[in-house]
């Protein structure tokens, strides 16, 4: 190679994979439950980092964001599944947890790790 640059335009190519409806509401699942363990002395490190990724798509403006950083802070099959969701959100139009019926979990989730929306105002 010369170091010239290609004269051919680059190919358009997926990132990622079609996801169906049915693999991300099974991503979400999984991942709320390590957000949301049953006790709080059962969280681990992920369940803060869990909670950031959902929290930030399902309110960001209100509940922070999610730093990319946290996909190489958590096992690969949790990145995994954030994966999945991004890549939904990247093939359909905005869709949000309650879609797959999450809307209850998600609000619990918030006041987990948030506090109580309402008594926020």
């Amino acid at each position: 190679m010369t170091g010239t640059a290609a004269t051919s335009p680059p190919q358009r190519r997926p990132v990622f994979r079609a996801v169906s409806f049915d693999e991300v509401g099974e991503a979400i699942g999984r991942l709320l439950a390590i957000a949301m363990p049953s006790t709080r002395a059962a969280e681990t490190g992920a369940s803060g980092k869990v909670a950031d990724f959902l929290l930030a798509w399902w309110n960001g403006d209100e509940c922070g964001h999610f730093p990319i950083i946290h996909l190489c802070n958590v096992d690969a099959v949790i990145a995994e599944d954030m994966l999945t969701v991004m890549a939904y959100l990247a093939q359909e139009s905005t869709t949000y947890a309650d879609a797959w019926g999450y809307r209850d979990a998600m609000g619990d989730l918030w006041v987990r790790y948030r506090g109580d929306p309402a008594e926020s105002v």
